[in-house]
C-alpha cells in the first residue's frame, strides 16, 4: 500500500519529542495563504475539523489532515515532512523549539498512480 505522507528521521524524532511533551497530536495543512499552507502540529482536538477535511495519512502515529481543496491539489503527489531551522511564527507546536515542519512533494509515477487509483 502506497503512503501519501511520509516523514524524514528528523521529523519523526521531533514528532516523538513533542508527543512525549503534549500527548496525542494532529497535523493540519490547509490551502490558505501565508502560513496556512505550512504543515502545523496541534494537540489532538485543539483544532476542530469539519466534514470536508480529509485524513491524507499518518506519520509517527500522528494523523495528517488537509482540507478537501488541498487534498485535490495534493492528490497527484506524495508528501514528505521534514524539519528546518527557524521559527515561522505559526501556532504549530514545534515553533517554540525554533524549528518548523516543511512539506516536500514529488509526483507519483504512472505505476504508483494506477495503484492509488485501485486503492480508492
Amino acid at each position: 500500500m502506497i503512503q501519501r505522507v511520509l516523514a524524514t528521521e528528523s521529523a519523526l524524532t521531533l514528532i516523538a519529542r513533542l508527543q512525549a511533551r503534549y500527548g496525542e497530536l494532529m497535523f493540519y495543512q490547509s490551502h490558505g495563504c501565508c502560513d496556512g499552507s505550512t504543515p502545523m502540529l496541534f494537540p489532538k482536538g485543539e483544532m476542530a475539523l469539519n466534514s470536508t477535511d480529509i485524513q491524507m495519512g499518518e506519520v509517527g502515529g500522528v494523523p495528517f489532515h488537509v482540507s478537501e481543496m488541498q487534498f485535490d491539489y495534493l492528490s497527484g503527489s506524495q508528501i514528505t515532512l521534514d524539519v528546518e531551522a527557524g521559527s515561522v511564527g505559526t501556532f504549530s507546536l514545534e515553533d517554540s523549539e525554533g524549528v518548523h515542519f516543511v512539506a516536500r512533494s514529488r509526483l507519483w509515477t504512472d505505476e504508483e498512480w494506477r495503484e492509488l487509483s485501485a486503492q480508492g
